[in-house]
């Protein structure tokens, strides 16, 4: 029995070893972890959707005044 747990663990550990390199995976940005909780059936996720929509609005209208700001003599 414990010579088969033992072939069991070396082949598993050998198949994760397969000797490729990979490039490690960038981090999610605070947005990207954001979309994916408001997007969640979490309690509160509505929340977060909210506070992004407000936060665009936000942006966009920042982006309005600096345009318009930057058009008048």
């Amino acid at each position: 029995m414990t010579w088969r747990l033992a072939v069991v663990l070396l082949i598993s550990t050998l198949s994760a070893c397969d000797g490729s390199r990979r490039e490690p995976e960038a981090p999610a940005s605070r947005r990207e972890q954001d979309s994916t909780l408001g997007a969640s059936k979490l309690p509160g996720a509505q929340g977060v959707s909210g506070a992004m929509k407000v936060a665009d609005s936000a942006a966009a209208r920042r982006a309005r005044e600096d345009s318009a700001s930057a058009g008048a003599p």
